[in-house]
């Protein structure tokens, strides 16, 4: 064969290696094409309902991208592209833009160890295929179908197809990380690499294209990312038809004048009160693996669930309740980062915010013939007029089943209690309240002393638990700004989150790069945390760690996404890889990262930091 002639069948083999599981292709002639196999099937193509009939739908089973292996290296190609889905039986279908045609996307799974490289190829066209609206007053209904009298805006709906794909979790290069100015317009390609060196978990794939991707995800750019190793097989836990994905978002839609749902995707966000401050996008609607409300059939046997919050901004409190209203007892057996030491039984259901998963193991053979709802009992925000999650119904016939819980999970699992090192390097990122501007992240530096009288705007005093006080100063606040905090690659660090507002929403936060153990939560005292002049913040009196705080059941593991409760301090040890770079971190409700709650910082290899602190001829490090 031809040089000419291998290329083009390794470029067929790469294509099929992602598209015969997740889409369909035309190969009459020229270069291979998607077609969407999206789509549940016959349905309505005009509006007919005002509300739409709870499991109704069967859960569908995301599309498997299997990566094909040339020269060693495993390769996948993985177009971005327009498509239409009905997202529930009654409603019309929805365009969408997708990952390789259907939403969510194709879950990718690898082996550890395996260099995976993906080519993210926009094919996307034409302009956003959702309306985006905004409150014009306090009393439009936040969390309810329909436009309820906000506005359009024009600009969102000019918007064009701009992406850059990011891979959440993955310990990768800076070059492949998807960071968010490197956009790509249509007909251009993305070529990232993961090395896949970490422990079997179940990541998430989505856009983090900048400023915009709270619309790019929402319009259905996201999808699952699994990693399998020796040790997650040799548990023997529950696979194939009994390892089920639960990939869940809230959605709305518009409406026509009489209130008839429409099945366009509605983006809306409103007014908290008058001085102009905005509540973040939830919607009503619950999708799980693309569906509203869907329902799947289970054997009364062990299953494994791998849950994910994909929502915008949502968090939910998870809970599995049978047909008494008992709640149905669920094991954790895995966080974002992969496997446990042990299984945490859960009595009350899980909470995961924006971007957090679960590895849940529950067990339906005590529940022969019932049905069984996952529900969100969540108060912050409230799941709205619905509930309602997805129904699972257990089939009334025994089956055998060998599974027992497992009493170890991994046992390469360390948990970490202190930050390893003599010294390691302390970052502490403030939260501000919603206030004159929507919520910021101020990165602070230690300081001897106060500039001058307190309080003033961006100075901040901490008395901690052990009675110590510590006066730090704001350095950045601006995604623009320069970075203030520079890393050791291998190296470990101390990471604090502090919710500077006394209520409120949690912020999940985010960090590229790294994976972390959260080291402990500690409840503050904020009465000195005041409002300066028209814009600022600052302390009349020390903010007080007033005692620890509740620790949550993913806390013992390894993480990637923390949330952090309004009046908290939250402290991580985080270790970087290898990969080095400048990468990003942020708030994970999506309208708050591309509205400002958005930083970088840098990786760089020990020499290369060393020789650039002794070219500063003294000065020191002058980026962290």
């Amino acid at each position: 064969m031809s040089a000419a002639g291998r290329r083009r069948e390794v470029s067929r083999r790469l294509v099929l290696g992602a598209g015969a599981a997740f889409g369909s292709m035309s190969m009459a002639s020229g270069p291979l094409t998607w077609m969407s196999t999206t789509g549940l099937g016959p349905g309505p193509n005009l509006p007919e309902v005002a509300e739409l009939t709870p499991f109704l739908d069967p859960l569908p089973t995301p599309s498997r991208a299997t990566p094909v292996q040339v020269d060693g290296i495993h390769q996948l190609i993985i177009p971005l592209m327009n498509a239409t889905a009905r997202l529930h039986a009654q409603l019309p279908p929805t365009r969408l833009w997708t990952y390789g045609g259907t939403v969510p996307g194709p879950t990718i799974e690898v082996r550890r160890g395996w260099r995976l490289r993906v080519t993210w190829t926009n094919n996307l066209r034409g302009t956003v295929p959702l309306t985006a609206v905004e409150a014009a007053n306090t009393n439009s209904p936040w969390n309810a179908p329909g436009r309820s009298g906000a506005l359009p805006r024009p600009d969102v709906a000019a918007l064009t197809p701009w992406a850059a794909a990011h891979v959440h979790g993955a310990l990768t290069g800076a070059n492949s990380d998807g960071w968010p100015e490197n956009v790509l317009a249509p007909g251009e390609s993305q070529l990232s690499e993961y090395p896949n060196d970490q422990p079997a978990s179940m990541l998430l794939y989505h856009d983090h294209a900048m400023a915009v991707t709270r619309w790019n995800v929402f319009a259905g750019l996201a999808g699952s990312y699994v990693i399998r190793d020796d040790e997650e097989d040799s548990l023997g836990l529950p696979r194939g038809d009994a390892e089920i994905p639960l990939f869940v978002c809230d959605r709305n839609f518009d409406t026509t004048a009489d209130g008839r749902l429409t099945g366009d995707l509605l983006h809306k966000v409103t007014l908290v009160n008058d001085m102009g401050w905005m509540r973040a996008h939830t919607g009503p609607f619950t999708l799980v693996n693309g569906v509203v409300w869907p329902y799947k059939d289970v054997p009364a046997r062990w299953h494994r669930l791998r849950l994910t919050n994909a929502a915008n901004t949502r968090q939910y409190h998870f809970r599995l309740v049978d047909e008494h209203g008992e709640t149905v007892p669920l094991h954790l057996i895995g966080t974002d980062g992969g496997l446990l030491s042990e299984p945490v039984q859960l009595s009350d259901g899980i909470v995961l915010a924006s971007a957090e998963r679960a590895d849940i193991l529950v067990d339906f053979g005590p529940y022969r013939g019932q049905r069984l709802e996952l529900v969100n009992v969540e108060t912050n925000p409230d799941p709205g007029p619905w509930p309602h999650v997805m129904e699972f119904r257990v089939r009334p016939s025994r089956v055998s089943d060998p599974f027992r819980l497992p009493r170890t999970l991994s046992r390469s699992f360390t948990r970490v209690t202190q930050v390893p090192g003599d010294s390691p390097p302390d970052r502490l990122v403030v939260l501000t309240p919603m206030g004159p501007t929507q919520a910021l992240l101020w990165e602070m530096a230690r300081i001897a002393t106060p500039p001058g009288p307190l309080p003033a705007d961006g100075i901040i005093q901490l008395a901690e638990a052990d009675g110590s006080m510590t006066t730090y100063e704001r350095r950045s606040v601006a995604f623009g700004d320069p970075a203030q905090f520079t890393v050791t690659a291998g190296g470990w660090e101390r990471w604090r989150f502090l919710h500077a507002a006394s209520s409120g929403w949690p912020h999940p936060m985010h960090l590229h790069a790294s994976g972390f153990q959260v080291l402990r939560r500690e409840r503050l005292d904020l009465r000195g945390f005041t409002q300066i002049g028209a814009r600022g913040f600052g302390t009349s009196s020390p903010i007080t760690v007033a005692g620890p705080g509740a620790e949550l059941p993913g806390d013992t593991g390894w993480k990637d996404t923390v949330r952090v409760q309004a009046a908290e301090l939250v402290t991580v040890a985080t270790r970087f890889g290898q990969p080095c770079g400048k990468f990003v971190y942020h708030c994970h409700m999506l309208e708050h990262e591309d509205m400002g709650m958005m930083r970088h910082f840098r990786v760089m290899p020990p020499v290369l930091r060393d020789l650039e602190m002794r070219d500063d001829m003294g000065m020191g490090d002058m980026h962290g």
